[in-house]
C-alpha cells in the first residue's frame, strides 16, 4: 500500500519545512482528540480504579481511530495512484520531526549565544518539562541535548521502523501512543491512573526502537568524528539509568560520544526529582554540545532510513 519513494519524499519534505506552527497537523487533532475524550472519561469515572479502566478505553478509541481513519483515507484513493501517493507522502512528512526537533534545539543555542538567559529559559520551557526558570547555561544545555537525544527515538527513529513494517496507518497509529503518553502518561495523582496504560504501552511501542537508537547514534558518533567506542560503551553501561526502560539508551549513547554527563537531579512541577546520572563528566558540557547532538540526530535518522530501507528491499524483492 505504500513505495519507498513516499517514505524518501516525506523523509526530504521534513527536512525542507519543518513543522510550520500555523499548518494544520494530524498530532494537534490527536492531542484534541485525547483532550476531549479525557474529559468525558473524568465524568464517568471517579475512583482511581475505574480510571485505570477509562485510561485503556481512551487508548484504545485514539489510537483505534487514528489507525483506521489513516487506512481509510489510503484505501479509498487506491486506483488513483498519484493522489494516493501525494497523501502518503504528506502523511510521512508530518510524522516526522527531524527538521522540528533541530530547529527547537538551535532556538535555545541562539539565545544562550546571542541573547539572554530569560530569553534561553523561555525557549526551553517550549520542549521539556522540567522548570526552567533558575537554570543556569550549562544546565540549560544539558537538558537541550538530553531532549534531542530523547526525542531522537519517538520522533525519528521509530516512526520510520513503523513507517518499515506497518505503511503509514501503523506509523500514524505509534503517534498516537506516542502523543497520549506525552499528554496522559505521568505519575502525578492527576494522571497516575488515568494514564498507567498509555504510559507503559508507549514504553512497549518505543522498546525496540530505543535500542536501535544505540546501534544508529553509535555508527552516527563514529561518522561525526565524535568518540565511537564511548559511544557503544557507555550506551550499553547506562542504559537503565532512567525511571524509563527506553530513555537511557539514546542519551547514554549521546553522553558517551560527547564525553559529557547527563540526567541527575532536576525540578519537575515544583518537586525535585533526583535521576540517576548519565555518563562519565570527562569534561563540562557547553553550549556547543547542543550543536553537536543535534549533527548526531540529523546522521542517526539518516542511517535509519538507509538501513531500514535496504532491509525493506530485500524483503519486497
Amino acid at each position: 500500500m505504500f513505495s519507498l519513494s513516499t517514505i524518501i519524499c516525506g523523509y526530504l519534505l521534513d527536512l525542507y519545512l519543518g513543522d510550520p506552527p500555523t499548518w494544520p497537523h494530524p498530532i494537534r487533532w490527536i492531542g484534541k482528540l485525547i483532550s476531549l475524550l479525557q474529559i468525558q472519561i473524568r465524568l464517568i469515572c471517579h475512583s482511581e480504579h475505574a480510571l485505570r479502566w477509562g485510561g485503556l478505553l481512551l487508548w484504545l478509541i485514539v489510537v483505534g481511530i487514528t489507525y483506521t481513519l489513516t487506512w481509510g483515507i489510503i484505501t479509498l484513493l487506491d486506483g488513483i495512484y498519484l493522489l494516493q501517493w501525494g497523501v502518503q507522502t504528506l502523511m510521512i512528512y508530518s510524522l516526522l520531526a527531524t527538521r522540528c526537533l533541530g530547529d527547537c534545539a538551535m532556538d535555545v543555542y541562539n539565545a544562550l549565544a546571542f541573547s539572554s538567559l530569560d530569553d534561553a529559559r523561555q525557549k526551553l520551557s517550549y520542549i521539556v518539562g522540567r522548570e526552567t526558570n533558575q537554570l543556569s547555561e550549562q544546565q540549560m544545555s544539558r537538558a537541550t541535548v538530553e531532549t534531542v537525544a530523547e526525542n531522537s527515538v519517538d520522533g525519528v527513529i521509530a516512526p520510520l521502523f513503523f513507517l518499515f513494517i506497518g505503511g503509514v496507518p501503523l506509523a500514524m497509529a505509534y503517534k498516537a501512543v506516542n502523543t497520549l503518553d506525552s499528554m496522559v502518561g505521568y505519575t502525578t495523582p492527576k494522571y497516575k491512573a488515568i494514564g498507567y496504560v498509555s504510559a507503559r504501552l508507549d514504553d512497549i511501542a518505543n522498546w525496540l526502537p530505543a535500542r536501535l537508537s544505540w546501534i544508529l547514534l553509535s555508527i552516527a558518533s563514529g561518522l561525526c568524528h565524535f568518540n565511537f567506542e564511548q559511544a557503544v560503551k557507555i550506551g550499553w553501561r547506562d542504559r537503565y539509568n532512567h525511571k524509563s526502560p527506553n530513555c537511557a539508551w539514546p542519551e547514554a549513547t549521546v553522553a558517551g560520544a560527547l564525553g559529557i554527563r547527563l540526567g541527575g537531579p532536576n525540578r519537575y512541577f515544583g518537586e525535585l526529582i533526583n535521576k540517576p546520572w548519565i555518563g562519565d563528566e570527562r569534561r563540562i558540557i557547553t553550549r556547543e554540545d547542543i550543536k553537536h547532538v543535534i549533527k548526531l540526530m540529523y546522521t542517526a535518522s539518516l542511517l535509519g532510513l538507509i538501513s531500514f530501507a535496504a532491509i525493506f528491499s530485500l524483503f519486497h524483492d
